[in-house]
């Protein structure tokens, strides 16, 4: 299969890793793959290109940028794409708008990898109305996004199905050794609970009300810390938070990383405080990696963590409840050990990259059939 994937960037994120990390596999499974990215990237591009899957970028500039609509069209026709699978809302309109007229269409299929707040934006939301009528499925990460779409009439049910996310379980496998090699290079003493949080530094993420609770957490358990791994225009904000607060010491903004996997599997408690998730790629790494997570129950988290079973549920924006469930982790080893274990068992039954590309690889005969 000729497959092409169009992503807005390659820039580090959850829905830019999933992409890379089904790319890669489909590679592997024998498919002819090649990630678009409309903006100028890096990020993942290397990766992708180590594995043999070529990036091309449009270096798209402004809303309508016809010399990259032109260029996308033309690498279409060029490699003889069958199939072009765009994600989330501003590829699908561009892919979209560069096969219109074409006389060999490939089909189009699109992912909606979020809870859609950016569809208030209504020319977002018109031009994205509009490429559904060229958009013969639509994939949604989880029951809550697929739920969402269908009742605000954005995805006629038809062509809407749930593909829950997947990850590349081997490289989140927990040993003690990869544990204490991650711990030395965070620099923290063998007694510190740490609790960490993955994610972009943006206020959906809501890493403000992680740290608010740092204070009384720390007069129950003085041995806790904090580490915050992701960059974004909330850091300095966030930085000054740190320190009007006196917590230079126990909390620190990593920034961007490219070594998650290897920093993560020293947490002892995974903490994401969201006000909204898709399918968080971040959170099946965590569970993946036997972690203890606190999570907010919002979008596709609950379809994740059962509450009391693979982790604690708490409601978004809820600092009392939030310091609660840190508390109680924080304090019970043997809990946070439950928990994680159940995490993973959970993420290798069911959320795989091998399980991901198995159905998609459906998903896309399902249309190149119809």
């Amino acid at each position: 299969m000729r497959l092409l994937h169009i992503v807005d960037s390659l820039e580090f994120g959850g829905l830019e890793r999933v992409v890379t990390d089904l790319a890669i596999e489909q590679k592997r499974q024998g498919h002819e793959v090649g990630v678009f990215s409309l903006l100028a990237t890096e990020g993942f591009a290397p990766e992708l290109q180590r594995a043999g899957v070529d990036v091309f970028i449009g270096h798209k500039q402004g809303t309508a940028d016809l010399k990259m609509l032109r260029r996308l069209r033309g690498l279409i026709r060029e490699r003889r794409i069958e199939l072009v699978h765009a994600h989330n809302f501003v590829p699908n309109y561009h892919a979209a708008a560069a096969l219109l007229g074409l006389p060999r269409k490939p089909v189009i299929v699109g992912t909606c990898h979020d809870m859609g707040t950016r569809l208030a934006n209504p020319r977002l939301r018109m031009y994205y109305r509009w490429s559904l009528r060229y958009t013969a499925g639509l994939a949604m990460v989880g029951k809550q996004v697929h739920d969402r779409f269908i009742q605000e009439g954005f995805v006629p049910e038809s062509k809407a199905v749930t593909v829950l996310n997947g990850i590349p379980v081997d490289r989140f496998r927990w040993s003690a050794e990869r544990r204490a090699q991650a711990r030395a290079t965070l620099g923290v003493a063998p007694d510190t609970v740490l609790i960490g949080a993955v994610g972009r530094l943006v206020g959906l993420k809501n890493h403000r009300l992680l740290i608010e609770q740092m204070p009384a957490l720390l007069q129950r358990v003085p041995q806790a810390r904090l580490v915050i791994i992701g960059g974004g225009p909330l850091q300095g904000e966030l930085q000054a938070l740190i320190e009007a607060l006196g917590l230079q010491a126990q909390v620190r903004l990593l920034g961007q990383r490219t070594d998650v996997a290897d920093l993560t599997v020293g947490f002892d408690v995974f903490a994401m405080p969201s006000l909204t998730e898709g399918l968080s790629i971040a959170l099946l790494e965590a569970c993946a990696t036997r972690l203890a997570v606190v999570a907010t129950a919002v979008g596709g988290n609950p379809e994740i963590i059962r509450d009391g079973q693979t982790g604690l549920l708490v409601p978004a924006g809820d600092g009392p409840a939030l310091q609660a469930a840190l508390l109680r982790l924080a304090g019970d080893a043997a809990e946070r050990e439950r928990l994680g274990q159940a995490a993973s068992e959970w993420v290798v039954a069911n959320a795989s990259v091998e399980m991901l590309a198995r159905a998609y690889e459906g998903f896309y005969r399902r249309f190149l059939s119809a």
